[in-house]
């Protein structure tokens, strides 16, 4: 909205006018809004059953800079008062007096609204203070409000957020508040917004009330107004406090000792607000309001008394003038923590916060707030007739305290324990949280169908694969007799005549009847026969007829012929050589196994991985980088060289490898070597930003600094026109809408380096350039991240190939570029660096930062986890997975995200939470530990099925894993315990997988223990027993 749009508004009628005053005949109608009348209706009589139509429409203007902006809108209600006018009487002028008031709330306008009709409840106007009305209005007015253009698209809100902030009450306050009609009560904070704009939220009127009764709940929340005519028409509808235990709230005084005194304060002297205020954030103002959180969890919320009382003239004046430098009477501040807000999926904090003593330099040290709303930014709150100030009383109690020798305004809040209690509430969340449905759905889908198993061959396909079988078998034992009577007839012999070939056959016959093998044979086939005959023929009752009989012999002998013939040629022919069966594992689950061993610290079992995929194909190149990377980073340089030299010898030209090559020679301080290879790989890709950035780093090494300004600037200019490249697609998808260019994207903001800069690691940057940077940040539509730099993308390729040497040098260059700040990912590689030299409390302090820098990456969070796991702190460890898998963006690894956090589920003996975490594990990537992890959890619900299908997958990706078998071994031995269900089978498979168990050397001896107490149990399963 950049012009001004007109808000048309229409009061139609009123209605039930009589319930207000039984005898009123003529009203008009008044329309106001922020302040301003709008206008008034005509003089109109009130119909016998208490309806008037007033038909009057008025407008205002709803303009960003005007004084009815967004803010306003979003803030405040439209008012309208209902005016008796009384019968003229002799000599006297006509009389107007209120008679009900009712508001409207104009917030559907910016929710894609054009126009809202609504009834209004009519509040009625108390005779006097003290008046007691019914709570509940009947009388109301029918008012239509409209726009002719909408005042947000619909993109625009959706983009951005409401925001709205309950304070309902502080609690325990000093003894020298006193109910004094001329003081007000105040609470402020501020709302960061887009650029240079700052919300400022001004909650007044604050009622005192003495020790009574605990105020009710539910109880309205009311308008940000200034008291009216009809105090009913303040409460906002639909809108309550409502409450809540202490334990759930997200502030202070929740523990347990807490309690007793809270719940006293509740029914002690108070000051009470219930005041709902609410803000539109933009797009660029959501995104202000996270960073500010991120870079400062703790926001000020101020508190003071201040005077409204009337100053004289003169004399006073300037006294008054004076007084305003003084301290502000009663001035004290608590500290909202507003780290919850970026939790995933959390819309609203409510809770209790201690009040303290305003200080300037303790607000600054929690906040990085360098002024104070009530003291600094008077003007903007509109207070002229207030005074900040201490009251006459107030000015007498603290003579009273300085008497005494106490210093009150030090230690009035503190001494008292006085606390606000307050609701943050956002239309949606600034972290989205993942969907419940969608976790239920992507669970159902973990396990993918496998293929059916081979249908058993049954009826008559079996009975003729038997019968050729059994052809087969006696065809090999005839062929036996044969050899050891005449031997093996070789092919260089020639072939034999007719005559010699009969007569070993007939000797055949004779040793074969003699010896009574004919027999047998035939004997032997005899069954296989007449299941062709049962099975195939479906013949089982004997023939009609002697004709019928030789009919279906005859039949019967040709088939029997006939598959006679195909088995001996399936013997007699050249042996097919059946072709290798298909392996049970990828490529890429191979490097994950391995990369899952090396996390567990068994070398030798990734290594093993590794060579396995390489033997399984030597012609991929990513298979011996991923090796040569291994060995570089567990100090086997040479084999590392190896590997990626034969990388290169199948491709010349793939400049990864004559990168790695150079690393690797520079480690073995081969720099002449090096030197080629960083050549060859800028001269081969000359648009390699990482190529050229090495190749600097390399010279820079070797003192050749100006070599190394050079291959700097190269790569950088090489960021620049990528970075303006990305910009200018974004832009033309964009269409014509055209939005500010970021510093990460921004040519002119890459930082320029010099290589000949001081060697000392700068920590800070100097005040100016500090000052400088923040207001640039000011200036900004919307935070963005650090530029982008070319040290961090050469970063994050060196932390692939576990370059250390050279993370370290382009790490110090990232250190040096401060312009914007160091960046999350920064932490992230230097505390990488110091997982990898077990320098555990060093890198706990980079992901410190990283998580003061970026909270909402989730690979902030799985890094923490992981060093919290390496230090066996499970707990904050579980914290930090849990954190990551709440996040709707995935982090990096995870899958060591997910078997870890199950792990730590299992020991926990939480095998529920166990099962579907490693199931999520399973379908993000299976491999021979997330299926193991789903099959214990399932052993340990007694899911036994479930438990032997989940380690049969196990055992099919990676048959060697001793504690697969180990837990097959015992879900085989529950079959044999008494009172189970004997299977067929189960001692020889505990027995076998026990074996197995064994010799690939179980290192478990809790679960040896549990084995061999089950064996014991059920007397089976081990050979030994």
């Amino acid at each position: 909205m950049s012009q001004p749009i007109p808000v048309q508004i229409t009061v139609v009628s009123a209605q039930n006018l009589k319930t207000l005053k039984s005898n009123v005949l003529v009203t008009l109608v008044s329309v106001e809004y922020n302040g301003a009348v709008l206008g008034d209706s005509s003089k109109t009589d009130v119909l016998p059953d208490g309806t008037a139509e007033y038909d009057f429409s008025t407008s205002f203007e709803c303009s960003p800079d005007g004084p009815n902006s967004l803010d306003v809108l979003v803030q405040k209600p439209l008012l309208l008062t209902v005016l008796e006018v009384m019968p003229k009487e002799k000599k006297k002028p006509e009389k107007i007096t209120p008679l009900g008031q009712a508001v409207v709330d104009l917030l559907p306008l910016l929710q894609g609204v054009l126009s809202l009709k609504v009834f209004a409840p009519l509040y009625a106007v108390p005779d006097s203070p003290s008046a007691s009305l019914h709570p509940e209005a009947t009388a109301g007015l029918e008012v239509t409000v409209s726009t002719k253009e909408l005042l947000l698209s619909a993109t625009q809100f959706s983009s951005g957020n409401l925001l709205s902030i309950t304070l309902e009450a502080a609690y325990s306050v000093p003894e020298a508040f006193t109910p004094d009609a001329q003081e007000n009560c105040m609470a402020c904070l501020q709302i960061p917004a887009a650029g240079e704009k700052e919300l400022l939220l001004l909650f007044k009127n604050g009622i005192l009330k003495a020790d009574g009764e605990k105020e009710p709940l539910p109880r309205p929340k009311t308008w940000p107004l200034d008291p009216i005519l009809a105090p009913g028409a303040l409460n906002i509808p639909d809108s309550f406090i409502v409450g809540g235990p202490y334990e759930d709230e997200d502030g202070e005084l929740t523990k347990s000792e807490d309690m007793e005194f809270r719940i006293q304060a509740e029914s002690m002297k108070r000051i009470v607000w219930d005041t709902e205020i609410r803000c539109f954030l933009d797009a660029a103002a959501v995104a202000v309001l996270r960073t500010r959180i991120a870079e400062c969890r703790y926001w000020p919320v101020e508190l003071c008394r201040l005077s409204t009382a009337s100053g004289g003239k003169g004399k006073a004046s300037k006294l008054d003038k004076r007084d305003e430098d003084k301290q502000i009477a009663f001035h004290g501040v608590a500290y909202v923590n507003m780290m919850h807000l970026l939790c995933p999926g959390v819309k609203q904090i409510r809770g209790a916060f201690r009040v303290f003593n305003y200080q300037d330099s303790e607000v600054f040290e929690k906040t990085k707030f360098q002024y104070s709303i009530f003291r600094d930014r008077r003007s903007q709150l509109s207070l002229a007739k207030e005074a900040l100030v201490n009251s006459p009383a107030t000015k007498t109690a603290s003579s009273k305290a300085q008497k005494e020798g106490k210093d009150s305004s030090a230690t009035q809040y503190s001494e008292a324990g006085t606390f606000l209690v307050m609701e943050i509430k956002l239309d949606r969340p600034l972290v989205p949280k993942r969907l419940r449905e969608e976790l239920l759905q992507r669970v159902k889908e973990l396990i993918p169908p496998r293929p059916a198993l081979p249908t058993q061959t049954e009826g008559a396909k079996k009975v003729v694969e038997d019968y050729q079988k059994c052809v087969t078998s006696v065809a090999v034992a005839i062929l036996r007799e044969y050899h050891e009577l005449f031997g093996k007839q070789l092919p260089d012999q020639g072939v034999m005549d007719y005559e010699t070939m009969e007569e070993q056959k007939r000797q055949l016959n004779y040793e074969l009847n003699t010896s009574g093998k004919y027999f047998a044979f035939k004997e032997q086939l005899k069954y296989s026969v007449v299941k062709i005959v049962r099975e195939k023929y479906l013949k089982t009752t004997a023939f009609e007829t002697k004709e019928q009989l030789q009919a279906f012999l005859s039949e019967l002998y040709v088939y029997l012929v006939d598959h006679m013939h195909i088995a001996l040629n399936k013997l007699l022919s050249e042996e097919d050589v059946s072709p290798a069966p298909p392996p049970n594992t990828t490529m890429k689950q191979l490097l994950l196994f391995a990369r899952e061993a090396e996390a567990n610290k068994d070398l030798k079992l990734a290594s093993l991985f590794h060579r396995q995929r390489i033997a399984r194909d030597q012609r991929h190149i990513q298979s011996w980088l991923d090796y040569g990377a291994f060995c570089l980073l567990h100090e086997d340089a040479t084999k590392a060289l190896e590997c990626f030299q034969q990388a290169l010898c199948l491709d010349p030209q793939h400049t990864q490898s004559l990168l790695l090559c150079g690393i690797v020679a520079v480690k073995l301080q081969r720099f002449e070597e090096a030197e080629i290879f960083f050549e060859d790989a800028c001269c081969l890709e000359p648009s390699s930003i990482i190529a050229w950035t090495l190749s600097g780093l390399f010279y820079e090494m070797q003192n050749s600094y100006i070599q190394a300004e050079r291959n700097f600037r190269e790569a950088k200019k090489l960021l620049r026109a990528q970075l303006e490249e990305e910009r200018r697609i974004l832009e033309a998808a964009e269409g014509e809408e055209k939005k500010p260019s970021s510093p990460s994207t921004d040519p002119e903001k890459i930082p320029d380096d010099s290589a000949d800069k001081p060697p000392e690691v700068m920590e800070r940057v100097t005040s100016k350039e500090e000052a400088a940077a923040v207001q640039e940040a000011l200036k900004a539509p919307a935070p963005q991240p650090p530029p982008c730099t070319i040290f961090m993308k050469t970063v994050e390729f060196l932390m692939k190939v576990n370059a250390v040497q050279f993370v370290h040098k382009a790490l110090a260059h990232e250190l040096l570029s401060l312009q914007g700040g160091l960046s999350c990912a920064y932490y992230l590689a230097l505390a990488w660096t110091y997982v990898l030299r077990e320098e555990l409390p060093r890198c706990a302090e980079c992901l410190c930062e990283a998580v003061r820098i970026d909270p909402l990456n989730p690979n902030v969070w799985a890094q923490k986890g992981h060093l919290c796991y390496l230090q066996k702190d499970f707990d904050n460890a579980k914290e930090c997975y849990e954190r990551v898998i709440s996040f709707v963006e995935d982090a990096v690894d995870m899958h060591f995200v997910y078997l870890r956090l199950g792990s730590i589920y299992l020991e926990e003996k939480e095998y529920g939470r166990a099962r579907h975490i490693y199931l999520l594990a399973c379908d993000n990537s299976a491999s021979c530990l997330t299926w193991l992890g789903v099959g214990i959890a399932c052993y340990r619900l007694e899911e036994m099925l479930e438990a032997e299908d989940a380690l049969s997958e196990a055992n099919a990706l990676d048959n060697t894993n001793a504690e697969v078998w180990g837990y097959l071994a015992l879900i085989c031995l529950q079959d044999l315990l008494p009172g189970a269900v004997l299977q067929g089978g189960r001692q020889l498979e505990a027995e076998q997988c026990y074996k197995y168990t064994v010799k690939l050397g179980l290192h478990n001896d809790a679960l040896l223990r549990e084995i061999r107490a089950a064996q014991q149990r059920s007397g089976f399963g081990d050979p030994s027993l």
